[in-house]
């Protein structure tokens, strides 16, 4: 069989190459358990030799399905949201759905703007990143009445289903393993807020830290949300050299990102600081890096690969049942884990 040149290739042209009508071969596509498996396979070599793409947005139309889920992130170089979404990708396709993901930069009306875009394409449940949402974007979620989960939070007022862990928690905790490591002066850095973009999970782990600090009766006033959002390797170094400036520098430091933990660290090297002797410096994230620095970064871990393939099973559980009773809300937990950047403080 030929066809012109330059034409794309049709779903006739697929039925005329496999001898089958062209229903068979959209139910090859929408129904393949419902074909015999020597027709299916010609139908599939068609489609092969031909290069035919079949039109996903037309067959959904017939079917009320269009056989992907959306997934809103803050960001997508964050390597923790990386892993989260392998575990969800692969969840999601061995269920038979694909993810369409769109990103915020941290903003609330962002995030509002790709919920839109997101839920024009009909997707079969929603995932989010549990932040801070706009009224407008819940009035949207729930018009759209299908599945949502939020994810990499525990929130209060959830939207729905929620599989994630409490920022704030991380924050305590290691507010409590530092002052429990004897150090008196301990810093906290975070970004800052610039009115339209907000890091809520860095601000909460903070908020946490301050408390642990305050129970703990230490100062709290080195707990800074000074740098630019993405917290990176750059604003590390440099909130941190603000606070080696001080007449009383910290003999400990909390980092709520790897990265800008390494960051603090680089600029110690420079001042010839010797961490973790002369200063514990702590992380979250369990970013490879961290692992490979020297000393080796101490941090909190969560398992995102898990959290995303968790979250993963649920959408299509609450896929597969109409009516899924209850609203699911499983706390992940978190990891910490000592390793060369932090030691007992020597009086």
């Amino acid at each position: 069989m030929t066809r012109p040149a330059g034409r794309k290739a049709t779903l006739r042209d697929v039925s005329l190459l496999a001898g089958v009508s062209r229903m068979t071969v959209t139910r090859v596509f929408i129904r393949p358990d419902h074909v015999l498996p020597e027709t299916r396979e010609r139908v599939q070599r068609a489609v092969l030799e031909l290069g035919y793409v079949p039109d996903r947005a037309a067959g959904s139309l017939a079917t009320q399905r269009s056989g992907f889920v959306g997934l809103v992130l803050p960001t997508l170089s964050n390597g923790n949201f990386a892993a989260m979404v392998e575990g969800l990708t692969e969840a999601l396709r061995t269920a038979g759905y694909e993810l369409l993901i769109g990103y915020t930069s941290y903003s609330v009306a962002e995030e509002e703007r790709q919920v839109h875009t997101v839920l024009s394409r009909r997707p079969e449940a929603l995932v989010l990143a549990a932040s801070a949402h706009s009224a407008t974007m819940r009035r949207q979620v729930a018009q759209a009445c299908i599945p949502v989960v939020e994810v990499a939070e525990l929130p209060d007022d959830p939207i729905g289903h929620v599989i994630g862990f409490s920022n704030y928690a991380i924050g305590r905790a290691a507010g409590d393993f530092l002052a429990g490591l004897g150090h008196k002066r301990i810093a906290a850095i975070g970004a800052s807020s610039d009115g339209e973009r907000r890091d809520l999970r860095g601000e909460a782990r903070l908020h946490g830290f301050t408390d642990a600090l305050l129970a703990a009766k230490l100062p709290a006033d080195m707990v800074r949300m000074e740098g630019d959002i993405p917290f990176s390797f750059t604003e590390g170094a440099r909130i941190m050299a603000r606070l080696l400036d001080e007449a009383a520098p910290p003999d400990a430091v909390f980092a709520v990102s790897d990265l800008a933990a390494v960051g603090v660290l680089m600029e110690c090297r420079r001042r010839n600081i010797d961490v973790p002797h002369d200063m514990s410096l702590l992380g979250f994230g369990d970013f490879e890096i961290g692992q490979q620095m020297v000393p080796a970064l101490s941090t909190i871990a969560v398992d995102f690969d898990d959290l995303g393939r968790r979250t993963g099973e649920l959408v299509a559980e609450l896929l597969q049942h109409d009516d899924p009773s209850g609203i699911a809300r499983t706390d992940v937990g978190f990891t910490l884990i000592p390793r060369g950047t932090t030691r007992a403080s020597v009086p």
